[in-house]
């Protein structure tokens, strides 16, 4: 006879808490003579059991809770004794390690929330380009020797062993024009975003050459171009933190940053966080955001570590880049009244070296949809999509697209996809629900469909079904929110880009850094 008492707690589908299996449970009663009768009738039932058990050949009781490993307690004679003990100590240390590994992951999704929620909290109320006065709002622009940013966009040709980047990085970054697609269409590397930064905040009308009127300091380390330019060379990882540790030094030499410790300074890095982030002697990536001295700035990326505070996701770079608010509105012009003949499809390639890769089964899932004409999947493998008017004309014939994680759990086409007018359909609260707090909405159904990756992992989730059942009335109202509303905060407009009526992504981030930065120093 085997007997186990657990404790189980009700599930809570908000914050995931631990679960623990219960074969039997007993409630707190308040009442002091109800109290009495239950323990009464309890030690009535429990004497019956005990006897009974130990006529038997064997008895078996264990105890375990949230804090505390199981404990059992054996006895009895049977042959069978001790080979009951090892199956249910087996079966509840495996039980006990998986509740705790859901407990971990809740707790860290907890956080994640909490961090954007906060970081979405200093976003400013302005929703257009007319900004308040610059007094007291300086910013000004670290004026770095050359090998922190210039000479790094000058090795384009050398960047990739394989590809010459230099046309993507001319024109401040935004790479050579494109025609086909109207004015402010450039062929715009994915991680281009610190050149095309620079050059805005260079014209930026709060900018100040005195460091002492200035509330806001912008470093312009391309630190992107660094980590890239050593991806796929055989070098020491003394050469690859090199750079990074010597702007460090340069900075920690400036009163400036002294001052304030660089609490009041911000980074803007084109590549991924984890590129900046090597653990021990990895041999991918510097170890830049692990430096003691990058603590304190606020640094923006293309994909945030969601653990992080003062990391910010800000969009990735896309084609179209608006010099005046005339072209973002004929830009929407042209969204909002494109023939989407198709209902979903898919720019991608698929990752069959990746087994979590969800790719090759939602590929499949397409092509089983692929005769009817509702599902496109357009093939990037071996260098296929190089031609943006291609993808972004794909995207303007499209309802939806799918945007599973790639190598990392954000997308640049997310974002081409959404200045298409495109409705994303993600898989991953990771790919932008806990990334772009200030360029997208927290009310994530406004302009997105989210499908859980591991129940299409799993076949328990058709993608195109699923998505044949969006009313036309609920797309209506998500494309209508992604053209007029996120549309023009989702681009960066040229380096001489004036915007009267709309805040690009460049204004979104400046405004409310400037904001913040000056409350701070008030308060």
């Amino acid at each position: 006879m085997t007997v186990t008492l657990l404790r189980r707690r009700s599930p809570d589908l908000r914050h995931h808490p631990n679960k623990t299996s219960a074969i039997l449970s007993i409630p707190t009663v308040k009442s002091s003579l109800l109290s009495i009768s239950t323990s009464f009738l309890l030690l009535i039932l429990l004497t019956i059991w005990c006897f009974y058990a130990l006529l038997s050949n064997s008895f078996h009781l264990c105890f375990s809770s949230r804090k505390l490993d199981v404990f059992c307690i054996s006895g009895g004679t049977g042959a069978d004794s001790s080979e009951n003990r090892t199956i249910a100590s087996s079966k509840q240390g495996t039980s006990s390690s998986i509740n705790r590994r859901q407990k971990e992951v809740a707790d860290g999704i907890n956080s994640v929330e909490e961090y954007i929620h906060t970081i979405r909290s200093w976003a400013t109320a302005n929703t257009t380009s007319a900004a308040p006065s610059c007094d007291g709002r300086g910013v000004f622009v670290y004026d770095l020797p050359a090998k922190f940013n210039k000479d790094l966009v000058a090795k384009c040709g050398e960047l990739l062993p394989w590809s010459d980047l230099c046309e993507y990085f001319s024109n401040d970054g935004l790479g050579v024009a494109i025609s086909g697609l109207g004015p402010g269409w450039h062929r715009t590397h994915q991680y281009s975003l610190e050149p095309i930064f620079h050059s805005r905040v260079l014209r930026h009308r709060c900018r100040v050459t005195d460091p002492a009127k200035a509330a806001l300091f912008y470093v312009p380390f391309y630190a992107g171009l660094d980590v890239l330019h050593w991806h796929f060379i055989n070098a020491s990882v003394s050469d690859k933190d090199s750079l990074s540790a010597e702007l460090v030094q340069w900075l920690e030499a400036r009163p400036e940053w002294s001052l304030h410790g660089g609490r009041n300074h911000m980074f803007v890095l084109g590549k991924i966080s984890w590129d900046f982030r090597r653990t021990g002697d990895g041999q991918w990536g510097s170890r830049f955001l692990s430096l003691p001295q990058m603590q304190a700035p606020y640094k923006f990326l293309i994909e945030r570590q969601p653990w992080e505070v003062n990391e910010i996701g800000v969009p990735h770079p896309t084609h179209f880049h608006p010099h005046s608010d005339d072209q973002i509105e004929a830009w929407q012009s042209t969204v909002a009244g494109a023939k989407r003949g198709t209902m979903v499809s898919f720019v991608g390639a698929a990752r069959p070296e990746a087994a979590e890769s969800i790719r090759s089964k939602i590929i499949r899932q397409c092509a089983a949809a692929g005769g009817t004409g509702e599902c496109r999947f357009v093939d990037c493998g071996g260098g296929g999509c190089g031609e943006p008017k291609e993808v972004v004309e794909t995207f303007m014939r499209s309802e939806f697209c799918l945007q599973p994680p790639g190598d990392s759990p954000t997308r640049k086409s997310v974002f081409d996809g959404l200045v298409a007018g495109c409705i994303p359909v993600l898989f991953d609260p990771f790919t932008a629900y806990y990334q772009y707090p200030w360029h997208l909405p927290e009310d994530r159904r406004r302009y997105s469909v989210y499908l859980d990756q591991e129940e299409v992992r799993e076949g328990r989730v058709d993608v195109v079904e699923k998505l044949r059942a969006v009313s036309a009335k609920e797309k209506e109202e998500m494309r209508r929110c992604i053209i007029y509303e996120l549309l023009p905060g989702l681009v960066y407009g040229d380096a001489g880009s004036e915007f009267r009526r709309f805040r690009d992504a460049f204004g979104i981030v400046m405004d409310n850094m400037i904001e913040m930065v000056s409350r701070n120093e008030k308060g």
